[in-house]
């Protein structure tokens, strides 16, 4: 094997320790712990602890207020710890477990000076070549990449030592030999994981960019080899350590894929998994019991409108209130619809991946005004043109040295006022903002997404869009319609359907990404709604899914939507929707408010807010540029629901549930429920990890108080003025206090209403959704309504427990190379 070969294979094998990190105008909710997935839960958050110094269980004290709480079973605590090997009673084990947290806390972290060093230069140099935008001046030669460029410029930066940046060869391969090449091969993936991991917040953003691509990657590319050389070289010439203090002759444990397993599940554990079983059995209780009273048609006429939300947790609440305001059903479906599309808006600086992180673009869509609101165009590129002039004439002001303190001199009283404004008076100012939007179109009034591959030629050429073609083919169209209503298992049609995403609304939020829509790649969910309401508005889809036994109404008209999870206000793109159709939509306009003003309500009194006026709370929160915490994102999710709505309808899940719609009698062959398990699932196993380890350890797996926060280069934050990007959710996003968690840190519980069999089959099929269960990164339930509506819980290996009194489990033959099922009774 040559040296380069050898080099390239050991970054490869290292770079699994360290998980994506996006940037934060499109944060995506990821687990950090990701390149271990392979491996059971207690073995990945052991090379967690030993790679980044973090926690990976909830500390003894918020074990203790969930047993006190009756959030854990005693019973089924009881049998966890038995099933572990622990024979202690569970006060005891919770005080020895406070001990050990409190002896972590006062033993801290060591730090080298020397390393400090490297961190300190590498991410000031990082920074400057990541920027997206923000920099007034930024970093030469880019273009180049960042080990040439840094060769280029780093000459001049006077904390480096002279010689260093003139004596790296002009490869980076060259550069990593020269320092690799006095140590064993077999310690190269030790070394490089070291170096790695020392930053894993950069290098996480470098991974992403590197392994999914964006424009910022094509205009500067950075490459893990490139970083690692820049790194090793200035390790060496501050005298900081090459190779780990742990280095032998073996690799680290938990690096390769031979690599021993640590030592027995720790006591957290078994106290995370009988909570766990609390819940889920809870849940799968629940589904259970309705599943047995479940009819096969509906009663009575059609409903007065269906309404289709993003499985986002938070749309369960506003679909309980939905529903209690008229006769309306709601269903669940992943937020970008089924829509694969690299989105640009009017008027958008860039375009931006409108689908989850697994899923790959496949489309451009581009917006554009239509001929028929010539007006409404016009008046608001009038408008627009005003502001941006007035801004870009304040930013020149601002950024120019001949001027700069004049300006400041002049405008600080205006400044002052604003800023005043905004911190007593919040609520007004959102007022004002309406005021002038309701004066400026909004772009969804005049434009519509160009959907003709000929007409959206002019909103790029694919060869500067990744080769993406411009707009849908009729079969394509088609596909995706159908796709919608097979997966959700539709057979009936209101007169008016309504496809909302949701997007949310704050102030002043570097993470407000992180509060859209995570099936969108965070971002606003809307532009996917209005795509699939086109689709399935067009005439020839409608007759071409007629053929498929897909039959829609002449009188049914799909709409788009958008829900603000911030207000829960929901607005509706109407046009064009036909005049016999307006009182329809103006009575679901007044329900839809009804049943914001009342979740509003819900949501508030969970954030402690001023609950005697909801409304307006919500309005505050949303314009408060010092409300940290404007919403509580999907924080509480714990539970995943893949069934008909009428499972969970009526039933207060308290936000904590994914909701997506299935009926297994519309899926013969369980391609729709193939489909919910290797997407929707494991995105929503991203979220509930995200969430989990931002709680557990919000030092080092979130991004700490907001309070303390300083964004760099449009791409993260700091705490404080420099180091590592934070490479996850703030502590306002998942705790009430600073030692008080308000998300239960739970890992997702999925219950899925369909024949075990089936899912069996699915499963058998797909090593990576048995890797995720037989190693404990969520657990899974099915509620079989062919076998009396009884729960089966999976175990391992594609083997389930249940009620003892049912008759043994078909066994499936497995598509991949795994351990044959094992059908317990």
């Amino acid at each position: 094997m040559s040296t380069e070969t050898a080099i390239r294979d050991s970054i490869e094998q290292a770079s699994t320790a360290v998980g994506r990190v996006w940037p934060l105008h499109s944060f995506v909710t990821a687990n950090p712990l990701a390149g271990f997935e392979d491996r059971p839960f207690h073995e990945a958050v052991a090379r967690g602890e030993a790679l980044f110094g973090a926690d990976g269980y909830p500390r003894a004290a918020v074990f203790r207020r969930a047993v006190a709480a009756g959030r854990i079973d005693s019973d089924v605590l009881r049998e966890e710890l038995d099933r572990h090997g622990y024979d202690a009673d569970p006060q005891t084990l919770l005080d020895r477990m406070a001990s050990a947290d409190s002896a972590d806390d006062s033993e801290g972290r060591d730090s080298e000076p020397a390393s400090e060093r490297v961190d300190h230069v590498l991410t000031k140099w990082l920074s400057a070549f990541l920027d997206q935008g923000a920099a007034e001046w930024p970093m030469p030669d880019r273009s180049q990449g960042f080990y040439r460029a840094f060769r280029s410029v780093a000459r001049h930066d006077g904390e480096i030592p002279n010689g260093t940046v003139a004596n790296l060869p002009e490869d980076p391969i060259d550069a990593l030999a020269a320092h690799l090449t006095e140590h064993p091969q077999d310690h190269w993936p030790s070394i490089l994981e070291h170096h790695l991991t020392a930053l894993p917040g950069w290098t996480g953003l470098l991974k992403q960019r590197v392994e999914d691509g964006d424009v910022w990657q094509s205009a500067h590319p950075i490459t893990l080899p490139g970083y690692l050389a820049v790194r090793l070289t200035l390790a060496d010439a501050f005298g900081a350590p090459i190779a780990p203090a742990d280095t032998s002759g073996h690799e680290t444990p938990g690096t390769g894929d031979d690599a021993a397993p640590t030592d027995a599940a720790p006591p957290a554990e078994a106290f995370l998994t009988a909570w766990e079983a609390t819940y889920r059995d809870e849940l799968s209780d629940v589904v259970a019991t309705r599943s047995a009273s479940l009819t096969e048609e509906r009663d009575g006429d059609r409903p007065d409108a269906q309404l289709v939300f993003c499985i986002d947790t938070r749309s369960e609440v506003i679909r309980r209130h939905i529903e209690s305001t008229g006769d309306y059903e709601t269903h669940g479906y992943a937020g970008f619809f089924g829509i694969p599309m690299r989105y640009e808006g009017y008027d958008a600086a860039t375009r931006t991946n409108a689908c989850p992180p697994i899923v790959d673009p496949e489309h451009r869509i581009a917006d554009r005004p239509s001929d028929d609101h010539d007006h409404r165009h016009a008046d608001h590129a009038r408008w627009t043109a005003g502001f941006e002039a007035a801004e870009h004439l304040i930013e020149s002001l601002k950024s120019n040295a001949a001027t700069a303190f004049s300006f400041v001199e002049t405008a600080g009283s205006g400044y002052g006022a604003a800023l005043t404004a905004r911190t007593l008076l919040p609520g007004r100012v959102h007022d004002a903002i309406d005021a002038i939007d309701e004066r400026i179109p909004s772009p969804m009034e005049f434009c519509r997404p160009v959907l003709d591959p000929d007409a959206g030629a002019d909103s790029g050429t694919p060869a500067a869009d990744g080769g993406l073609p411009a707009g849908l083919t009729h079969e394509e169209r088609v596909e995706y319609a159908a796709t919608a209503f097979e997966l959700m298992g539709w057979d009936e049609f209101a007169r008016v359907v309504v496809f909302a995403g949701h997007a949310s609304e704050t102030t002043n939020n570097p993470h407000e990404s992180s509060l859209d829509c995570g099936a969108c790649a965070g971002s606003p969910g809307g532009p996917n709604a209005r795509v699939l309401a086109a689709i399935c508005n067009d005439e020839a889809v409608r007759a071409a899914l007629e053929t498929r036994g897909i039959e829609i109404p002449d009188d049914t008209v799909f709409v788009a939507g958008e829900h603000n999870t911030t207000t829960d206000e929901i607005e509706l793109f109407d046009d064009p929707v036909p005049e016999s159709h307006a009182g329809d939509l103006d009575q679901l306009r007044g329900d839809l408010a009804a049943a914001a003003e009342s979740a509003a309500a819900e949501r508030v009194a969970s954030m402690g807010g001023d609950a005697s006026n909801p409304a307006r709370e919500t309005e505050r929160r949303a314009a408060d540029w010092a409300e940290t915490r404007p919403e509580w994102g999907l924080a509480g999710n714990a539970g995943f629901v893949i069934g008909p709505r009428d499972l969970t309808a009526d039933v207060d899940l308290d936000g904590r549930a994914f909701l997506h719609s299935y009926d297994w009698r519309t899926d013969a062959e369980g391609d729709a429920l193939e489909a919910i398990l290797t997407g929707p699932m494991v995105v929503t196993q991203w979220i509930n990890t995200q969430y989990y380890f931002a709680t557990v350890d919000t030092a080092a797996y979130g991004s700490g108080s907001k309070v303390t926060h300083n964004p760099v280069g449009n791409v993260g934050v700091y705490q404080g003025n420099g180091g590592d990007l934070m490479r996850g959710l703030p502590l306002q996003s998942v705790k009430q206090a600073d030692d008080e968690p308000y998300h239960q840190p739970l890992r997702l519980s999925t219950v899925i209403h369909a024949p075990v069999e089936r899912v069996t089959d699915i499963l058998s099929a797909h090593a990576n959704l048995v890797e995720l269960l037989d190693n404990d990164w969520l657990s899974l339930t099915v509620v079989d309504p062919t076998r009396d509506h009884e729960a089966f819980h999976y175990e391992e290996n594609l083997s389930w427990t249940g009620d003892a009194e049912s008759e043994p489990l078909a066994e499936a033959e497995p598509a991949t190379a795994q351990t044959p099922v094992a059908a317990d009774d």
